[in-house]
């Protein structure tokens, strides 16, 4: 009895320690929806880990580990094809550098702002914990958007952007990579301007180049595959699989596209995708060599697929991709795509699991709806985390002056999707949360940095 009071004692001040701290951060962030977000999701799953390790309230972790290490903000200026000056916004956020150097991607798009790169990179630093490498967290991107301009105007905008991150970057302090609107196209440009400004050849300072100059095999991939191997674990620890069964992805940029090849590969019929315009339905299952075409080669937008399979159906908005009945939802779009009705509306249609390709696709509530329901969930840090863990592999590559084989690369990559997975599960279990890996993946990624915090003492 004694024993049993102790233990929701520590619970009782575990929580309140949390929530004191969460309350600081809002008082600190009050306009920062979705970094408050972030941190609440994370927070929330962290109570059971100080109830038992005290430590860490002592050593203040969550105080420190919540606060960026560094946050640059900057002025992009450049001018378009019209000889007109324009100005964005660039960010760089240095969240964490506790097991290794800063590591996370450059999103150009023009909802950007501080709070979504501080969310970014605070989920980043659980999310590349759990790969295993030794990789920090970090974020950034810029208010610039790349839809509708040329090649010229991308150049140079990446110029100037490159010409001020520089400073702050390098292969063992900071090395950003792709993220929305920055593909191969933007970073062969980044790296073109970071090398004509250091004058050497740094390969390791970004990630996601081409093969011709320091890149690797299956990063392209890596995301998508990530996601959808990480969902084929899950799947199997229930009976499950993806053949047979009738998937759903949102998105039509890298993720998506490889998320639905590899869903494909196992056996699944992938009926509808979509990007910021619209989505479209292909009850004969998505084909993905136009989908891959019109995306990636011709840079048109999705309703073009309908010309070419005029019997699949295309309808303006995105939120309504989630009312097609579905056994897996692959969300590989952007944030907060599922609200609390998305959710119940795939679940009343069927649904059996989640595999989060992008980044906190689900809202909090429709995260409830899910794990209330009993689908299997994958919470972006641990499913989407293929794209950095193969990041890492590029930079020790690049360090060993190395090329792996596609098949080397992709073999190491479902390897460590299938580990986060098993971490996942343990830390679940080990701390009375048995089959909630949104829990799961909070903890196992938190405790690895947390304890190389405590060893590094108060920095």
């Amino acid at each position: 009895m004694n024993q049993l009071l102790m233990k929701q004692s520590e619970l009782e001040n575990a929580k309140q320690y949390v929530n004191e701290v969460f309350q600081s951060v809002q008082e600190k962030n009050p306009n920062e929806p979705e970094f408050l977000q972030a941190v609440k999701e994370i927070f929330d799953s962290l109570v059971p880990v100080f109830a038992q390790h005290p430590t860490y309230i002592k050593h203040g972790i969550l105080e420190r580990i919540v606060e960026p290490e560094r946050l640059i903000i900057f002025r992009v200026p450049w001018v378009d094809d019209e000889g007109k000056v324009r100005v964005n916004r660039g960010f760089r956020v240095q969240y964490n550098s506790a097991i290794g150097p800063y590591k996370g991607g450059l999103r150009f798009h023009p909802t950007v702002n501080a709070s979504i790169i501080k969310f970014l990179g605070f989920e980043q630093i659980f999310k590349n914990s759990l790969t295993g490498q030794p990789i920090g967290g970090g974020k950034g991107g810029s208010d610039f958007d790349p839809k509708g301009k040329s090649d010229g105007e991308i150049m140079r905008f990446t110029q100037s952007f490159m010409t001020e991150l520089y400073k702050h970057i390098g292969p063992d302090i900071d090395v950003p990579a792709g993220d929305i609107g920055v593909g191969a196209r933007e970073i062969g440009y980044l790296f073109g301007q970071y090398k004509r400004i250091r004058g050497g050849f740094e390969a390791g300072v970004l990630t996601g180049k081409g093969i011709g100059y320091g890149g690797s095999l299956a990063r392209t991939e890596a995301t998508g595959y990530g996601t959808v191997y990480f969902v084929e674990e899950m799947l199997k620890d229930h009976g499950l699989s993806f053949k047979g069964s009738t998937v759903v992805v949102s998105g039509s940029g890298n993720v998506a596209i490889y998320a639905i090849e590899k869903a494909t590969q196992l056996g699944a019929k992938v009926v509808a995708c979509s990007d910021s315009d619209g989505y479209i339905f292909d009850k004969n299952g998505i084909n993905l060599e136009t989908v891959r075409r019109l995306k990636e080669v011709e840079r048109k937008r999705i309703k073009e697929y309908v010309n070419e399979h005029p019997h699949a159906e295309y309808y303006e908005g995105c939120s309504g991709i989630w009312s097609i009945p579905c056994d897996i939802a692959l969300p590989c779009a952007t944030q907060n795509e599922i609200d609390k009705k998305a959710a119940e509306l795939l679940v009343s249609n069927g649904l059996k699991a989640v595999g989060e390709g992008a980044n906190m696709p689900s809202t909090l509530e429709a995260i409830d709806v899910f794990l209330s329901n009993n689908i299997l969930f994958g919470p972006a840090k641990a499913a989407n985390a293929g794209g950095v863990a193969v990041s890492a592999l590029e930079m020790a590559q690049n360090s060993a002056r190395l090329s792996w084989s596609f098949e080397d690369v992709d073999a190491k990559l479902r390897d460590i999707m299938k580990n986060i997975y098993r971490n996942c599960v343990n830390a679940a279990n080990e701390y009375g949360c048995s089959g909630n890996l949104v829990v799961g993946a909070n903890i196992a990624g938190f405790k690895k940095v947390a304890d190389a915090m405590v060893e590094q003492g108060v920095i």
